[in-house]
């Protein structure tokens, strides 16, 4: 190797320890790196910006506004409420999450999979109050498994096989071939992960949940006959899950049910009474068919979905204080509504008209999104604060988003249009159909993944043009080959695992197939048994979140430290490749 080649390895060695130890983000870490490279000529730019333009990123990019349509029309919830259901613990959780994701993940890219359920798995997460820390990796991991059991699950797998055919024509692989490995793999990776999480996953609660108590409201919700809740029991309908939410009593036409049983069953026309914080309240919004009972919601003009959850507070020489909400005209003077009413650290009980309002009280309305903008400075208010992610789920547009979501998948996987494209069409329709609006699209572009993955592709160019990752897999190999045929299985597969932690999947299966190629001529060990180990191997990134580009998409939100890849990821690597490499040779050697 020369010197850059060297050069390269020690700039990718300092970036991996550099996070490992958490001193930066990795998009901090990994452009820091290729600047470096850039700048000392191992890589010309052109090279380096490579990722800024490649299909993968943008492809993510793409996928982060379709998710974001579907979330924001709730079209998935009720169908993932039901798959996902009510678990009885982490490992049951884990479970129902993973078994569908490797199950899709087999069929349609695992990128557009964990894009999709990156949000779910969140709110999910916090109704069942399970740390999302110990979901995430899961989902990733799951989506990579289940990608290994068909010739197209992952488009590494077509790469090799695009090669092999390119190095022998007479070899055909059916759809299936690869999950005489691939099966074994998925049953044995998700096992690991049931059996390890608890132990080598962090238990990381999101500091927001660890501060002082947070405000508490009194909100009185009613049920509306078109909603899916009707008939259902309380425990069915998910209302005792809702963390920090606490059902209070039904008002029923003339009767009071002061004690509400998990058995009770819900009615059209019911008026629930919650207690709980402002974030149980945002969760309340998002099932369909729960609107607020106030007088003053019920006669705002606005569409529901257009209004957003704000806090203000009544400032001390406001005209508000002294008068009941009815009497101050607060709907027609703000066009806002007030919801409930929070007091010297409690929540006023009672008809929100009857309130009389006093310097002092936070007021948690419902109202458009101009009303920010419109009262921040009033002088009557000492505080106007919006409530995050408070607008509930549009579901009128529910099935245009799902429909569009079908079209994208359809499309992509029938090979009519390539996934960037159909991904594009299907972000800027989301927004042509009003199923997300521009401002809520730009929102949802995590530019960290993005930089992070735009700067991978082009350390992964460095590694390939200095020669550093071809040497890498040749010296490997070429140890192995005098070893034996099993021996030459094993190291393929390691060093293909080795590669595809520092380049794209598809560079390190590029990389690998004329080396695996050679070594194949100079043993015993047939070919196709050899590249279906490579697939295997390729798209075992687990031990790093850049890795693989859906391990970068919950690196964030997950809360994850680069070394809660190594420390889980790492000893899954070897226990698949010690499967993987004793399948091959009992099935082919």
């Amino acid at each position: 190797m020369g010197w850059e080649a060297w050069f390269t390895v020690v700039v990718t060695l300092v970036m991996v320890v550099a996070m490992a130890r958490n001193v930066a983000g990795p998009d901090f870490v990994l452009l820091g790196g290729l600047t470096l490279l850039v700048t000392t000529g191992v890589v010309p730019l052109e090279r380096a910006t490579i990722g800024f333009s490649n299909e993968g990123m943008l492809t993510v990019a793409a996928l982060f506004v379709v998710a974001a349509g579907v979330r924001d029309t709730g079209g998935l919830d009720a169908i993932l409420r039901r798959l996902l259901g009510r678990p009885k613990g982490l490992t049951s959780a884990q479970l129902r999450l993973m078994t569908p994701v490797a199950l899709v993940s087999g069929f349609l890219n695992n990128t557009p999979v964990v894009a999709m359920m990156v949000p779910v798995v969140t709110d999910w997460a916090r109704r069942v109050r399970l740390p999302l820390s110990r979901l995430l990796i899961p989902l990733s991991y799951a989506s990579i498994l289940g990608g290994t059991c068909t010739l197209f699950g992952t488009s590494t797998n077509l790469v090799v096989y695009g090669m092999l055919r390119d190095h022998d024509a007479s070899i055909s692989l059916g759809l299936f071939d690869i999950a005489v490995l691939g099966l074994p793999a998925v049953l044995v990776g998700m096992v690991y992960v049931l059996l390890a999480a608890p132990h080598l996953l962090p238990d990381r609660t999101r500091s927001t949940q660890l501060i002082e108590r947070p405000r508490e409201y009194s909100v009185s919700m009613r049920v509306t006959p078109e909603s899916p809740i009707v008939g259902q029991t309380i425990e069915d309908a998910g209302l005792r899950q809702l963390p920090g939410l606490f059902l209070v009593e039904i008002e029923r036409e003339s009767e009071l049910i002061p004690a509400v049983a998990p058995e009770t069953r819900i009615h059209a026309g019911d008026h629930l009474l919650f207690v709980g914080a402002v974030d149980s309240v945002v969760d309340l919004r998002r099932i369909r068919g729960l609107v607020p009972t106030s007088d003053q919601v019920d006669h705002l003009m606005e569409a529901r979905p257009d209004r957003e959850l704000l806090e203000a507070v009544v400032a001390r020489t406001s005209s508000l204080s002294g008068q009941s909400v009815r009497d101050s005209r607060f709907r027609t003077r703000y066009g806002a509504a007030i919801i409930a009413v929070h007091r010297d650290g409690d929540r006023v009980v009672g008809k929100v008209g009857d309130i009389v309002l006093a310097a002092g009280d936070v007021l948690l309305l419902e109202a458009p999104p101009s009303f920010y903008r419109r009262h921040r400075h009033d002088p009557g208010f000492a505080l106007v604060t919006p409530v995050e992610e408070s607008v509930p789920p549009n579901h009128r547009k529910a099935p245009i988003a799902l429909g569009l979501l079908a079209s994208m998948v359809i499309l992509s996987a029938s090979g009519m249009l390539p996934l960037l494209t159909a991904a594009l069409v299907a972000a800027g329709l989301m927004l042509a159909t009003g199923c997300l609006k521009g401002t809520v699209a730009r929102r949802s572009l995590d530019v960290r993944v993005l930089l992070a993955i735009a700067a991978a592709f082009g350390v992964g160019a460095a590694l390939e043009d200095s020669g550093a990752a071809g040497a890498i897999g040749r010296g490997l190999v070429d140890i192995a080959v005098p070893l034996g045929p099993v021996a030459v299985l094993g190291a393929i597969y390691f060093a293909t695992m080795v590669l595809t932690e520092l380049v794209t999947n598809n560079a390190a299966a590029a990389l690998m197939f004329p080396i695996v190629a050679a070594a194949c001529d100079a043993s015993s060990l047939p070919l196709v048994p050899a590249a279906l180990v490579t697939m295997m191997a390729a798209s075992a990134s687990f031990s790093t979140p850049i890795g693989y580009q859906t391990n970068l998409m919950v690196y964030g939100p997950g809360g994850y430290r680069f070394s809660d890849f190594l420390r889980f990821g790492i000893p899954l690597q070897l226990l698949l490749a010690t499967v993987v490499v004793t399948v091959a040779s009992l099935l082919w050697l």
